[in-house]
């Protein structure tokens, strides 16, 4: 059951009748057309407890799609814009991120997992049952389909959305396939399950009792339950929330779901080199999506092994991206999707001005007075505490689908998925990490870049700034399992490979002696460049301590076709010194860290060990900070 002990007596009812109690002859119709009873079962559960007063039933038509997105203006959870085709959708003050706190994997009595929020399956599914009791009286629920992935593919997933929220249902419109038909085929198909609801509005259609917020993960229902919140991170299912249960499937069947992006370099002859990236908030992965040469995923991958390759497909087919900041200078191609008036695009948390335009921190305008998260807004306003109230809040967002980018790479929907030649790892490090590292192997570059990822806390953050945290693959807070099983997981699934991806590690904010950082934005070409080149074996390397560094001549070179700039030798000394105190304080901070984790393989400490070794006998040798040209060619 998925309510315990809150749908009694439907085990001895038809799911059919029970359904169609709250649906309309046409919208039963099409749900019996579905031939799984378990889905058709969970649904029933879901009508008895939630009581909606209408069903409708998403076949992914383009009439049904247009149905959706009407809806969701017609209650209210988005507002029209100057432009028909782009929407406004706010989530309140007090609902404008993830729920960490109330983000739980269930898990049976006396499990726990090492850095995870967990809660007890039976309190927490005891609980879900009580929010969820009549939580849809007067509304319409909505049950749609999606595929996890390209159609066909023996890499994807499913998942229903049941939701009584229209906005849910658009976004994911936008973000994922239709999957109806597939699930009108296959009277077994293995599901995700998500369940959600806004719980009670205010007069502004806000989630109003966001005190009793609730995102559970229930890993061994495959389903997550979603109440009294709004916000896309908490409720649209195939988001984050299923990137959970897909991280679980993975471990059970020793295949790998990624908080990462898909792109593919050209090179030499006219190949395409596709590469994986795991980057923290904050730290370039939508700029490093965005400057290679083709796309085919900006958030998420799943990567399974295929005849010896690890081979990756994007999930979705849309990007739900942060866009405070987004200009036309830094980030022309999203810049100019974002003011195209033919894309359907769902704003959230932005500023609708009075006049219709959409205004977010970034664009060349003024702000001017309109609505925002907040309510009525207009410039000098203040909060309660006389704070003064963004125009538009720093974690806005857009919905839109990614067809629309002009690198959107043709493999996209290929069910076969593309063939993975380098994983990169990025963080945020001021002071230790060179710009640009390859590992000496996997097992070093998963452990020493993967589990080992820092990023450092930003002003964004509550606390200390400046303080590096630990955020593994950069995946920390999707992850159902720990840090440990899934390192594990990792090792695991290369000894089925015979053609294992390169492990390479890139930092953007490494800062010089004045301060500011030594790297420009548009430098990241170079770095995949080269990244490109070494997966084909085309250019040596230096041998460091903590893995494979640049020649000087290569980056100058690289630099010069590029970029048409020069790279002087003493940026290339300083960007790619040794900083040894620096290097051996983040294995001990690491090490620390998965002392903790009792799912911690011996492989890992072994790494990190022989790292820390090797730091402190080039220390001995040559001191504190060491000149890459004072390192050994490979």
């Amino acid at each position: 059951m998925r309510f315990p002990g809150a749908a009694r007596g439907l085990e001895v009812r038809d799911p059919l009748e029970v359904i169609a109690g709250a649906a309309s002859a046409e919208q039963l119709e099409r749900i019996s057309r579905v031939p799984n009873e378990k889905l058709l079962r969970d649904i029933a559960e879901v009508v008895l407890v939630a009581e909606p007063a209408s069903i409708f039933v998403h076949t992914g038509s383009p009439e049904d799609r247009e149905y959706v997105r009407r809806r969701a203006l017609e209650n209210g959870e988005e507002i029209p814009s100057r432009h028909p085709r782009h929407t406004v959708h706010f989530d309140g003050p007090l609902d404008l991120a993830r729920d960490k706190g109330n983000t739980r994997i269930l898990l049976s009595a006396g499990e726990r997992e090492a850095m995870v929020n967990t809660l007890e399956r039976d309190k927490g599914l005891a609980e879900i049952s009580q929010l969820f009791r009549g939580v849809m009286r007067g509304r319409e629920m909505f049950i749609s389909f999606y595929i996890y992935g390209p159609e066909g593919s023996p890499l994807s997933l499913y998942g229903v959305q049941v939701t009584d929220s229209a906005y849910v249902v658009h976004s994911e419109d936008i973000l994922y396939r239709s999957g109806y038909r597939v699930f009108l085929e296959e009277p077994d198909l293995e599901y995700m399950l998500f369940i959600h609801s806004s719980g009670e509005r205010d007069e502004h259609g806000w989630s109003k009792n966001v005190e009793k917020r609730r995102i559970y993960i229930d890993l061994q229902g495959n389903a997550v339950y979603s109440v009294n919140t709004q916000y896309a991170g908490n409720t649209v299912g195939l988001k984050k929330l299923a990137l959970r249960l897909a991280v679980y499937k993975g471990l059970r069947e020793g295949w790998l779901a990624e908080h990462m992006f898909i792109v593919g370099m050209k090179g030499p002859g006219g190949r395409l080199t596709y590469f994986t990236g795991a980057f923290p908030a904050g730290c370039g992965k939508t700029a490093t999506t965005m400057i290679a040469d083709t796309v085919v995923g900006d958030d998420l991958a799943l990567i399974r092994e295929i005849g010896g390759e690890a081979r990756a497909v994007n999930p979705e087919v849309g990007m739900f991206g942060i866009i405070d900041g987004v200009n036309p200078a830094d980030d022309p191609e999203v810049y100019e999707l974002l003011v195209n008036p033919e894309a359907e695009i769902i704003f959230c948390n932005v500023l609708l001005t009075e006049d219709g335009e959409v205004w977010w921190r970034g664009k060349p305008t003024e702000p001017r007075r309109g609505l925002n998260y907040a309510g009525e807004w207009w410039p000098g306003r203040v909060d309660a505490k006389g704070r003064e109230v963004p125009p538009s809040h720093p974690n806005a967002r857009f919905t839109v689908s990614i067809r629309l980018l002009e690198k959107l790479d043709p493999r996209i929907d290929d069910p076969m998925g593309v063939p993975v030649s380098g994983f990169i790892f990025g963080g945020r490090d001021p002071v230790t990490l060179p710009p640009l590292v390859e590992a000496f192997d996997w097992q070093h570059g998963i452990v020493t870049m993967g589990a080992a990822l820092e990023s450092e806390r930003t002003a964004a953050v509550l606390g200390k700034t400046g303080v590096m945290e630990l955020n593994p693959f950069a995946i920390l807070d999707f992850l159902p399992i720990s840090p440990g099983k899934f390192t594990e997981l990792h090792f695991r699934f290369a000894r089925k490979l015979t053609r294992v991806p390169r492990v390479f590690q890139v930092n953007y904010f490494l800062r010089g002696r004045d301060g500011g950082y030594l790297a420009e934005k548009r430098d990241k070409i170079v770095w995949l460049r080269w990244m490109e080149h070494r997966v084909h074996g085309e250019l040596d390397a230096v041998a460091s301590p903590i893995g494979y560094i640049p020649l000087y001549e290569d980056l100058r070179a690289l630099f010069d076709e590029h970029l048409g700039k020069d790279f002087p030798e003493h940026l290339y000394e300083e960007m790619f010194a040794m900083r040894a105190p620096l290097l051996l304080a983040k294995i001990e901070r690491v090490r620390s860290a998965y002392e903790q984790d009792p799912d911690a393989p011996p492989e890992l400490f072994e790494v990190l060990s022989e790292q820390y070794r090797r730091v402190e006998e080039l220390r001995s040798r040559h001191g504190d900070w060491v000149s890459p040209f004072k390192l050994d060619r490979k």
